[in-house]
């Protein structure tokens, strides 16, 4: 008599990197995946939230575009040449996705990122940690969550360990110069978490939780 075949259990993919959130006087809110390590190898893309509210993927490649829209939300997705540049000396990113050029200017530690020097960050403990903190940054951090559940069987957790303000930005949409660097407001809509209303660069490591089987994606 065979026995039944074994029930796959849930399986988890990790990404470590950095997100960037900004918004512009024009009316256009950006966040930006800069993944130094994930399951796919290292990759950025761009959330690009539109002055009318059209939402926005740029991703370099099919795969990634496949995976980000299993668990976020947007009115279009468009495979272009992503690219992100660092300079830690100037403290600078320069990143260019399709239409969109922009030039992030990176400044001081913020009072989050000082607070954050302390959450453990051994890889086994981030989803307990993330769960740990949801209530807090809650609180401290409007229309931020740092777990939750992202459909089709998935759920996320967000660990971050470190924080930096953004202090200037110059953005292109096209040949549309996008305005002058302003907070995250109104929230961008791609998720159940958002960015901090203000402008800044968190170290994250996120975790997604599959139900069963393997990821349905290229990503």
């Amino acid at each position: 008599m065979r026995s039944a075949p074994a029930v796959p259990g849930p399986r988890r993919l990790a990404f470590d990197g950095h997100i960037a959130g900004f918004g512009t006087t024009e009316g256009t809110r950006v966040v930006v995946g800069r993944w130094l390590a994930s399951p796919l190898g290292a990759f950025s893309d761009v959330m690009v939230e539109r002055a009318d509210g059209t939402r926005l993927l740029l991703a370099p490649r099919t795969d990634v575009a496949e995976l980000v829209q299993t668990t976020y939300a947007f009115d279009a997705v468009h495979v272009v040449p992503v690219s992100l540049r660092a300079d830690e000396g100037r403290r600078r990113w320069s990143v260019r996705a399709g239409p969109l050029t922009a030039d992030i200017g990176l400044g001081a530690r913020t009072p989050t990122g000082r607070l954050l020097a302390v959450v453990p960050r051994h890889p086994a403990v981030a989803p307990l940690v993330a769960t740990a903190v949801d209530p807090v940054a809650r609180l401290l951090l409007d229309g931020v969550r740092t777990r939750g559940t992202a459909g089709q069987g998935r759920r996320e957790w967000y660990t971050a360990t470190d924080q930096h303000a953004i202090t200037a930005v110059r953005v292109l949409w096209g040949s549309q110069d996008l305005g002058q660097l302003t907070p995250v407001e109104p929230p961008v809509r791609f998720g159940f978490s958002s960015v901090p209303a203000a402008p800044a660069v968190t170290r994250v490591r996120t975790t997604i939780e599959l139900s069963a089987g393997p990821p349905q994606h290229g990503h």
